[in-house]
C-alpha cells in the first residue's frame, strides 16, 4: 500500500466510522485550531439540489481565463480523489494531500477535535488554498447548505441553482423544508442569485434571505443572440456572444446562474467580456452527458435522484438518436431509486444493474423492480457490469451509465484504462516560473 492509498483509507475510515453528522461546531474549532485559513481568500458559496457542480465549474472557469488564481472545491470526485480540491484548473497533487491530511490529523488529535470525513476534506481544501495563494475559491455545498461544512465561509456571493426532492433524511420531505436547509448559506449584504425554483421555494428562500439581509438576485435568462446567447444583468452587467461548452439545454440554467454570481462579484473580481466566453465555452465538467466511447456510445451521466433522470432523458433522444440502449444503473439505498428507473424505463431494451458504495441499493432489489418490464441483469461487480453493458449494446447500440456519481466514476476509469486521470496535477501559478 503506498502512502497515497493509506491516505485514502483513513478518510475512508472517517467516511465509515462518523457518517454524515450535520453540524457547524467542530468545524469552527477545527479551523480556530489551524488559524482560520478561511478568512485568507475570499469565495463564492453554491447550493443547489442539482446544477451546483455545473454552475460552480462555469464560474471558475470565467474567473481563471480572467486570470485570478481560482480554487474549485466540489464533491464527490468521479476517479480520484484529488478531483475534489482543484486550483487553477488542476488537482491538488497526491503527494500534498498524504503531507496535509497527516499534518491535519496529528493537529486535531492534540486539539481533541474528531470531524467527520466531509469536515476533514473541507478543512484540507481551505488549508491548501490559503497555503498556495488562491484568492477566490468557488466552493459547492455538500449537503443541503445551512449546516453543511463549508457554511463557515465569508462569501463575496452565494447562489441557489435549483430545489427538488433529495437527501429527505436530511432536509426534510418538503420542497419548503429542502429551500430553507439550502437557503441557510444566505449572509448578511451578501447577493443570493436564485436560479430557477418551484414557488413554494423561491417563497421560503426570499423569506430566510430578508431575515438575514441578503439581497435576492434573480438568475434571469439566456437569449439567442446573432453571434450567440446574450446576458443582462440587473446590475447593468452585459456579455454577448456567448456559448455554453456543456452539454444539455438544462445547462443555460445553470450558465445564468454562474453569469449571475460573476455579475456580482465583477467590483472585486473583473471578468471581461472575452474571459466569460472563454469560460463558459471551455469549462470541464466530467460526468454530465459525457460521451465516452462511440462504438457503442456510451454516455454517462451522474442524475442521482429523479429530477435529474427527468433532465438526462430529455437529452437523450439527442446523444443517441434511433440506438437501440441498453442501461447499466445503480443507485444509494436512501434515493428515490424507483421513480428514476421510471424515468429511464421507457428508453431502455435491457438493463444490467449494479452496486456502488457502501450505501448502494442491493442490484437484486433493483433487479426485482424491473422484472417483467424488460430483459434485466444482475451483476453486483461495476466494471464487469459496464463491459456486459458494452457487450450487450454492441457496436451499432448505445450503453447509458447512470444513477449515481460513484458508477460514473467506474465508467470513466473502466473505459478509461489504467491510470486514466480527469485533471492533471497542480505545479504552480503560471507566470510564477513554475
Amino acid at each position: 500500500m503506498t502512502a497515497y492509498d493509506a491516505t485514502l483509507a483513513y478518510l475512508l475510515g472517517l467516511e465509515v466510522s462518523r457518517g454524515w453528522d450535520l453540524k457547524l461546531e467542530r468545524m469552527r474549532a477545527a479551523l480556530a485550531v489551524r488559524g482560520n485559513p478561511e478568512r485568507r481568500f475570499a469565495a463564492v458559496h453554491v447550493a443547489g439540489t442539482n446544477g451546483k457542480g455545473s454552475t460552480a465549474a462555469m464560474v471558475e472557469a470565467a474567473l481563471r481565463a480572467a486570470g485570478h488564481r481560482t480554487g474549485l472545491y466540489t464533491s464527490p470526485h468521479l476517479v480520484d480523489f484529488t478531483e475534489r480540491v482543484r486550483a487553477g484548473g488542476r488537482a491538488i497533487p497526491r503527494a500534498t494531500v498524504v503531507a496535509l491530511v497527516a499534518e491535519l490529523r496529528a493537529a486535531l488529535e492534540g486539539a481533541g477535535i474528531a470531524l467527520t470525513h466531509f469536515e476533514f476534506v473541507t478543512l484540507l481544501a481551505f488549508e491548501w488554498y490559503a497555503r498556495i495563494g488562491v484568492e477566490l475559491a468557488v466552493v459547492e455545498v455538500g449537503l443541503g447548505g445551512r449546516l453543511d461544512a463549508t457554511n463557515v465561509l465569508q462569501p463575496i456571493a452565494t447562489a441557489i441553482t435549483s430545489i427538488a426532492h433529495d437527501h429527505e433524511e436530511w432536509l426534510g420531505d418538503t420542497l419548503a423544508a429542502i429551500a430553507g436547509e439550502k437557503a441557510g448559506i444566505a449572509k448578511p449584504g451578501v447577493p443570493l442569485v436564485v436560479g430557477g425554483v418551484p414557488a413554494e421555494a423561491e417563497a421560503v428562500i426570499h423569506g430566510r434571505a430578508a431575515e438575514v439581509g441578503a439581497p435576492v438576485v434573480p438568475a434571469g435568462t439566456l437569449e439567442p443572440g446573432p453571434d450567440g446567447l446574450g446576458f443582462a444583468s440587473g446590475e447593468g452587467v452585459r456579455w454577448e456572444g456567448l456559448r455554453v461548452g456543456l452539454p444539455g439545454d438544462f445547462q443555460r440554467g445553470n450558465a445564468a446562474v454562474a453569469l449571475g454570481l460573476l455579475a456580482a462579484v465583477q467590483g472585486r473580481f473583473p471578468c471581461p467580456a472575452a474571459a466569460v466566453r472563454a469560460g463558459l465555452a471551455s469549462v470541464a465538467w466530467p460526468g454530465r452527458l459525457a460521451v465516452l466511447r462511440e462504438s457503442p456510445r456510451v454516455v454517462a451521466d451522474g442524475a442521482h435522484n429523479p429530477a435529474g433522470v427527468v433532465a438526462l432523458a430529455r437529452e437523450l433522444p439527442a446523444l443517441v438518436g434511433d440506438r437501440p440502449v441498453v442501461l447499466v444503473f445503480a443507485v444509494m439505498a436512501d434515493k428515490a431509486w424507483r421513480a428514476m428507473l421510471d424515468g429511464l424505463v421507457p428508453r431502455a431494451r435491457a438493463a444490467i444493474v449494479t452496486r456502488v458504495g457502501r450505501r448502494g441499493q442491493e442490484p437484486a432489489a433493483l433487479g426485482a423492480a424491473l422484472a417483467g418490464r424488460l430483459p434485466v441483469m444482475i451483476e453486483p461487480d461495476p466494471r464487469a457490469a459496464i463491459r456486459a453493458g458494452c457487450a450487450a449494446a454492441g457496436p451499432a447500440g448505445a450503453l447509458v451509465v447512470t444513477g449515481s456519481l460513484f458508477l460514473v466514476g467506474e465508467a470513466y476509469a473502466e473505459l478509461g484504462g489504467p491510470g486514466f486521470s480527469l485533471f492533471e496535477p497542480w505545479q504552480g501559478w503560471e507566470g510564477d516560473g513554475n
